[in-house]
């Protein structure tokens, strides 16, 4: 049987990198997927790869315009997710990014301390305050953040950056003591320095993001590698396991 039959899922950030990834892989174990994004063509053809995927499994994908930092626009995202496939039982808080104007504390613009506030942090909380009542009523299931290892070890010239992950690790570990009585497993996956279009071209311009990612010891990190890793989380393999922030991270926060 699919890893995932029967599951439904919200994924924010579901167009494109990892988001997108975790969709396919998410279809192909056999769960009903919503893709969240606020980029329609993304998300469009992101559903739409995912369904081709799909093949036998019983998976299918929607897309849902949704921007995580609106509540209105969240709400009626993840109602509109029960209302197609009738509950929800995982959400995949994917929605996030760093950017070349992030810097060090002393030197880093407010405004891009702001931007991922609102974006990493505020998104994720936002959504599981939203999403997590239909996943109680469904009777359990699983929230996945995304932290990185940036939460975990330091990385010059990240600030904004890292104060928005450190955050989402540690409010997902408080999470998973609060919604462990409604059987809710909550963790975060810690990727390092994933190749996605996005971070291709931060490397680019940042000469720290790209020291790290020369120091991966078993390779390049690539979407479907995190994905992988969500489809056990929101599988019942994982039964037992919550409160966890799972580096991803080709044993970089090791070395």
């Amino acid at each position: 049987m699919a890893r995932l039959a029967g599951k439904v899922a919200f994924i924010t950030g579901g167009g494109g990198g990892i988001g997108r990834a975790t969709a396919e892989r998410f279809a192909q174990e056999g769960a009903k997927v919503v893709v969240a994004d606020i980029d329609a063509a993304a998300g469009e053809a992101a559903a739409a790869s995912a369904r081709a995927m799909a093949a036998n499994a019983g998976g299918d994908a929607h897309y849902l315009h949704c921007d995580v930092t609106d509540r209105p626009s969240v709400e009626a995202a993840v109602a509109a997710t029960a209302a197609r496939y009738g509950k929800l039982d995982v959400l995949h808080n994917n929605a996030g990014g760093s950017t070349p104007q992030d810097g060090p504390v002393t030197e880093a613009p407010e405004e891009e301390f702001w931007r991922v506030i609102k974006l990493d942090l505020y998104g994720t909380f936002l959504c599981s305050k939203i999403a997590i009542p239909y996943i109680i009523r469904a009777g359990g299931g699983s929230v996945i953040n995304m932290s990185s290892n940036v939460a975990l070890m330091a990385l010059p010239g990240r600030d904004c950056y890292t104060a928005a992950k450190g955050g989402i690790a540690s409010m997902t570990r408080s999470m998973a003591v609060e919604y462990a009585p409604h059987r809710i497993r909550v963790n975060a996956i810690a990727p390092s320095a994933t190749m996605t279009e996005r971070v291709k071209a931060l490397m680019a311009v940042n000469e720290n993001v790209s020291k790290l990612a020369a120091t991966h010891l078993l390779g390049p990190i690539l979407p479907i590698h995190i994905a992988d890793m969500a489809v056990y989380l929101a599988s019942e393999e994982s039964a037992i396991t919550t409160g966890q922030v799972l580096a991803v991270d080709s044993g970089v926060t090791i070395y």
